[in-house]
């Protein structure tokens, strides 16, 4: 329920921001709007808070933020306030950020792998999946030492597993099936 409401929310900014062309610019102010907020406990809790009126609310925004958001982004901040939302704007980013990716034909994953890649590993297994999906991938390389070796790739929902890890227990099945 809480992505359904967020998606719609952030469908709607990504929309005022494909009338104005700022996109880039309105997921960069929201990116760091989530930054502050998870910086700053006591801000998004008292944004968060049933307790506080909406007019304080937008007013402690106004102030801490004045001259720094667009006016689109003060005015989303507005609705989100109204309709008490603010527990959901974490999710608002990440559906927005889908919705900017999508728009320019950026797919995001992650590579595991025992040993954090070089910056030309990443930048060749980015390239040669960006011909496979016909999409420009842009990856994560997280450094995990149970996998043994190889790379497990992590893209949305699918996942391209080239590890060690999986290889020797495929091996291990299929002799206990031979033994037995």
């Amino acid at each position: 329920m809480i992505n359904i409401i967020a998606d719609r929310y952030a469908q709607a900014l990504f929309e005022v921001g494909e009338e104005t062309q700022t996109t880039s610019e309105l997921y960069q102010e929201l990116s760091e709007l989530v930054d502050i907020l998870n910086e700053n406990k006591d801000l998004y809790n008292f944004l968060k808070s049933p307790l506080i009126g909406r007019e304080d609310k937008k007013n402690v925004m106004q102030n801490i933020f004045k001259n720094q958001l667009s006016d689109s982004m003060n005015n989303f901040l507005k609705v989100v306030i109204d309709k008490d939302r603010m527990s959901t704007i974490e999710y608002m980013k990440e559906s927005y950020k889908s919705l900017l990716n999508e728009k320019n034909n950026i797919l995001e994953g992650t590579a595991i792998t025992a040993v954090k890649l070089t910056e030309k590993e990443i930048k060749d297994l980015e390239k040669n999946l960006s011909i496979k999906y016909n999409k420009n991938v842009t990856l994560n390389n997280i450094v995990d030492e149970t996998i043994l070796g190889g790379v497990l790739v992590k893209l949305g929902n699918e996942e391209i597993d080239g590890t060690v890890r999986t290889r020797l227990s495929k091996m291990k099945n299929q002799l206990s099936q031979v033994i037995s």
